[in-house]
């Protein structure tokens, strides 16, 4: 396959993914719209170019005249198998779109920070939300700051299918958008089974490295049952969500500044900010680097899950208006 078909191949694949995300069909406009979120430059009368193409290779149908384009049996078949190499790394990628897309002020507390998404059964969402107090309480979350939608409203850009409420959390990589503005890189590395044992983090038990990875690493653990969020809470000993990230050691002063700010502002998470050169929890830090230990923003959704609740959850989603999330506790009945 030349550079051209596969560069062709590579649209295509990453239209059929838009599409596989979508609960209605799609048009060419909002398709390339979508695209340029995910850091994707093609324009809208490329879109329809490439949508020609996969219509006639059956991946894709049209519906009506106006409502776009879905996928058919072939095309979410395409999707599942093809390309797989084009997928690792792409959690790194992620953070890495979310940290530039974040433009929040310190200082004014104004502007856009990323989010996780979590849908639960609208039926259930109260008992549910009384589940996962007690970990916001706690401050085993990125933040206590959240955002719900019913169905059919739109939480970030993704829109609350029928029968569900959806729940937005602080994503952590509000840290790497924000320290990013300042011009202090952050080397996010894994994300992972953090265990405390009396209150205090020990050590990672498990964990995935974001550069091989394909898939969001805390839906893995919370869906193989790896984390006991619920008994940190009651006992202050058991598993949780954390990542881990390394900055240069001459950024110190500024970053413990910006987390200070951060958490004025009612957000961060930061569990351990290491010293220079110095291993965190067991994790061995390059030279002249400092390690950091931050709590995932879906350890109070981890409590659901853990208690039975039906969630399906978005990692790393995408970004929401600062102004627009309130603490949990004004949503609780």
């Amino acid at each position: 396959m030349g550079f051209e078909n596969q560069d062709v191949e590579r649209k295509i694949i990453s239209i059929l993914k838009v599409l596989s995300d979508s609960e209605t069909p799609l048009g060419s406009s909002v398709i390339a719209r979508r695209l340029k979120d995910l850091g994707i430059e093609l324009g809208e009368r490329a879109v329809r170019y490439h949508l020609k193409l996969m219509d006639e290779r059956g991946l894709t149908q049209l519906v009506g005249r106006r409502d776009g384009r879905t996928l058919t049996e072939r095309g979410i078949e395409e999707i599942e198998y093809a390309l797989v190499k084009d997928k690792i790394g792409f959690a790194n990628s992620r953070i890495e779109l979310l940290a530039f897309r974040t433009d929040f002020n310190l200082d004014k507390r104004t502007g856009c920070i990323p989010i996780n998404i979590s849908l639960f059964p609208k039926v259930r969402f109260s008992q549910a939300l009384q589940t996962m107090k007690p970990a916001f309480t706690v401050g085993l979350g990125a933040s206590e700051l959240v955002a719900v939608a019913q169905e059919g409203e739109v939480l970030g850009d993704l829109v609350v299918p029928q029968g569900k409420l959806g729940l937005a959390t602080v994503c952590s990589v509000v840290i790497n958008g924000v320290l990013l503005k300042l011009g202090v890189p952050v080397a996010s590395k894994f994300s992972g089974i953090l265990q405390i044992i009396n209150s205090k983090p020990l050590r990672f038990v498990e964990l995935i490295h974001y550069d091989g990875c394909s898939l969001d690493p805390s839906d893995v653990f919370m869906r193989a049952k790896m984390t006991s969020v619920s008994k940190v809470v009651s006992e202050g000993s058991g598993n949780i969500l954390a990542t881990y990230r390394e900055i240069p050691a001459l950024c110190q002063s500024i970053v413990e500044k910006t987390l200070r700010k951060l958490k004025e502002a009612g957000l961060g998470g930061v569990l351990v900010l290491g010293g220079i050169s110095e291993p965190v929890c067991e994790i061995p830090v390059e030279l002249n680097r400092i390690g950091i230990i931050v709590t995932n923003g879906l350890n109070p959704v981890a409590t659901a899950v853990e208690a039975g609740f039906e969630v399906e959850n978005y990692g790393m989603s995408t970004i929401m208006e600062y102004k627009n999330l309130v603490n949990f506790r004004e949503i609780i009945s």
